[in-house]
């Protein structure tokens, strides 16, 4: 009997924490009961966003088979503080394309050679061709935060890169590439709730990382970078989309209508299928006057 209630302890002590394979919910909605099933209870929100996520899923589909036909060419730009639910976001994003004209660019730092070369040289072979859609999970914005706040680079190197970004973006723009550029914002408290979960869950520890601290560390100063970055960058012909990310599900969905409702293609979904969220979707220059407005109370800031 002992060992028995130890067995079933260790269980479920294994178990407390596992949660169901997302669209598990929603594939099983209908299930009757029989031999070799368990009942479990689901939030009916988890439902319900199963169920949308599967339907955008879908709309992502039929604008990569438009994309196939047409040549049209996607870049999705995601930055954001650590933490913020980009890398989850691509995931969603991706998971039904076809990976033939799917990419996902996640550099890692730049070796010798590369720290020779113009700053822009290696994410240029990494442009979309026809028919493809590319996202970049960080991006060339390294230099625009990440770097100068842990020194990897210097202020002239910082300075110029803010001066030169816009004009390379407009050049692909003008090549007909369809740029978006999303900055996931999360809160402070939140990032930290996560970076504390990756300690604990063993699916998430390959993200834990030695600049995990100091991203809480060096809070304020990233703030300071995100502003001069957005008031450089955000530009017409490329402007900026702020994502709230503390809700990581509503951050997916409000990402992805995004993206769907400013193309366009064949069987295209009803456009009050695609209407964003305004309190998760933000543009630039509203983000902008929200930091303006609060620079000299950073703990009213958001990430």
């Amino acid at each position: 009997m002992a060992k028995s209630s130890k067995k079933n302890n260790e269980k479920n002590e294994l178990n407390k924490d596992v949660k169901l394979l997302e669209g598990t919910a929603i594939r099983n909605e209908k299930a009757t009961k029989e031999d070799g099933r368990v009942a479990v209870w689901v939030k009916e929100s988890d439902l319900a966003y199963e169920a949308e996520l599967k339907s955008l899923q879908i709309e992502l589909m039929k604008l990569q088979q438009h994309m196939q036909k047409s040549g049209g060419r996607i870049l999705v730009i995601f930055e954001g503080r650590d933490a913020a639910g980009k890398g989850g976001t691509i995931q969603r994003i991706i998971s039904n394309l076809n990976p033939r004209n799917t990419r996902v660019v996640a550099l890692a730092k730049p070796h010798e050679t590369e720290q020779t070369q113009w700053y822009f040289q290696r994410y240029i072979n990494h442009l979309p061709h026809a028919g493809e859609m590319v996202l970049f999970d960080r991006s060339w914005y390294n230099r625009a935060m990440v770097e100068p706040v842990m020194g990897f680079c210097t202020d002239e190197q910082n300075k110029r890169f803010l001066k030169d970004v816009p004009l390379v973006e407009e050049l692909l723009v003008k090549d007909g590439i369809k740029l978006f550029k999303f900055y996931f914002s999360v809160s402070r408290a939140i990032q930290k709730e996560r970076f504390e979960s990756r300690k604990t869950d063993p699916l998430k520890q390959y993200k834990l990382s030695p600049v995990d601290n100091l991203a809480q560390e060096y809070w304020d100063q990233y703030s300071v970078r995100k502003f001069q970055m957005l008031s450089e960058t955000n530009r017409s012909i490329s402007p900026w989309t702020i994502i709230r990310s503390d809700n990581k599900k509503l951050a997916r969905l409000n990402c992805m209508k995004h993206i769907l409702s400013a193309m366009t293609y064949t069987e295209k979904m009803a456009d009050k299928h695609l209407a964003v969220d305004p309190n998760i979707v933000i543009s630039g220059i509203d983000e902008l006057h929200h930091m303006e407005e609060n620079l000299l109370t950073p703990d009213k800031l958001r990430g």
